[in-house]
């Protein structure tokens, strides 16, 4: 039996990176999932888990969008009877604009998807949890929003959010029987960090990538996919409010002098 046996599954950003390791690792342990992202690498990632024998649903839809989420959360209710669990991992980065030339509507998109995306995840699944008082709610932020120096102001300022969501949201489900926490990613190789890396080979420096962390490597998605996992699972029964860093120890001290790779 698999740790998520039976159990319906919500992922957002599920079409690559995180989202399509989580989908593919969740269905793997038994899930019936719900794969949710606003790009058609959705699809993708649903035809590989059911390559791989897993039942999943695609949903094109914007995480950060109200009407979009309760749509895909009453998809899977009507689909797999039920929601179980959530993960709220959809975000963008935003890029490393100048604090002085950042625009208002530059922070409202970030904050839209990165922060109100959550907030709608944990809304809406909330009352069918506590219905059945039992679920757990995941949601993705960065060791951006733990210390400085590990991403943009707005980027950071929106992860920072989510662990504060994340720990008043615990406080406010006492007693429901429904957990949630967060997973902090380091410098995860992804479509996100892809310029990172990019930039990092052109110059000749990619063998520095990751070399702050005590690892002294980049991670990849399925490191992230495996605490996804378990913070979806019974095995996490007793973990609650907390967010988790996966950055190979980054944050043990978070070494950044302020210059690029």
């Amino acid at each position: 039996m698999g740790r998520l046996e039976g159990k319906s599954v919500i992922i957002t950003g599920a079409g690559s990176g995180i989202g399509r390791a989580a989908s593919l690792l969740f269905t793997k342990e038994g899930a019936k999932l719900i794969a949710v992202d606003r790009t058609d690498g959705v699809n993708e990632t649903v035809a590989q888990v059911r390559k791989a024998g897993g039942t999943a649903e695609a949903v094109m839809a914007d995480a950060g969008l109200e009407k979009d989420v309760i749509a895909f959360i009453e998809k899977a209710v009507s689909t797999y009877g039920r929601l179980d669990a959530i993960w709220a991992n959809a975000g963008i980065s935003g890029g490393l604009v100048p604090l002085a030339e950042q625009t208002v509507e530059h922070w409202q998109e970030i904050l839209r998807i990165n922060l109100i995306g959550p907030f709608l995840a944990v809304k809406y699944a909330m009352p069918h949890m506590i219905k059945q008082k039992y679920g757990s709610i995941v949601c993705t932020a960065s060791v951006a929003g733990l210390k400085s120096g590990a991403s943009g102001h707005p980027y950071a300022a929106s992860k920072a959010g989510v662990i504060s969501l994340v720990q008043t949201t615990a406080y406010s489900l006492s007693g429901t029987g429904v957990r949630i926490n967060a997973v902090c990613p380091g410098l995860i190789e992804t479509g996100m960090t892809k310029p990172i890396f990019d930039n990092a080979k052109q110059r000749g420096t990619d063998g520095k990538i990751g070399q702050l962390n005590p690892l002294k490597r980049a991670g990849q998605p399925h490191e992230l996919a495996a605490m996804g996992l378990f913070l979806a699972s019974d095995d996490a029964s007793y973990v609650n409010g907390q967010a988790i860093p996966v950055d190979g120890g980054l944050t043990a001290s978070m070494p950044y002098a302020g210059k690029p790779i």
